[in-house]
């Protein structure tokens, strides 16, 4: 199969650059496949798993929360608020993490701020455990 450049960054720094056959993450209208040959094409980041296929064919899992992905010319860029690999996600924070913003969900004097704050935690929470599950 072709491959194409693809680059993965967030605030912190560059974390992936290399040739892949295919990206996936989820953008604010869906599901979202990248391959070689795509047309240009830029759109913001949802919050989902996402992965990347290597030349080998090997797979790589990781948890993307936010952010922009362009395809333009072949090459990719990925810039997302947050981008953990599979392996780099700590299955005990996330749980801990999903059961705090859980907690104050259930609480009945919460206002429509925080209620909005703690479902999104819940969600990052989520989408963590989701891809640790791998």
């Amino acid at each position: 199969m072709k491959t194409f450049p693809l680059q993965i960054g967030t605030p912190d720094g560059l974390l992936f650059s290399g040739e892949v056959e295919r990206v996936v993450c989820r953008t604010i209208t869906g599901e979202l496949a990248i391959l070689a040959g795509h047309i240009n094409y830029c759109t913001a980041i949802g919050m989902g798993q996402a992965h990347i296929i290597l030349p080998d064919g090997s797979r790589r899992n990781a948890a993307c929360i936010g952010g922009m992905l362009s395809m333009m010319h072949g090459s990719c860029s990925l810039l997302a608020t947050t981008w953990e690999w599979e392996e780099d996600i700590d299955r005990e924070r996330a749980e801990a993490a999903k059961t705090r913003a859980q907690e104050k969900l259930n609480q009945t004097q919460i206002d429509e701020q925080e209620y909005k704050i703690f479902r999104a935690k819940l969600q990052r929470a989520l989408v963590r455990l989701s891809v640790n599950d791998h």
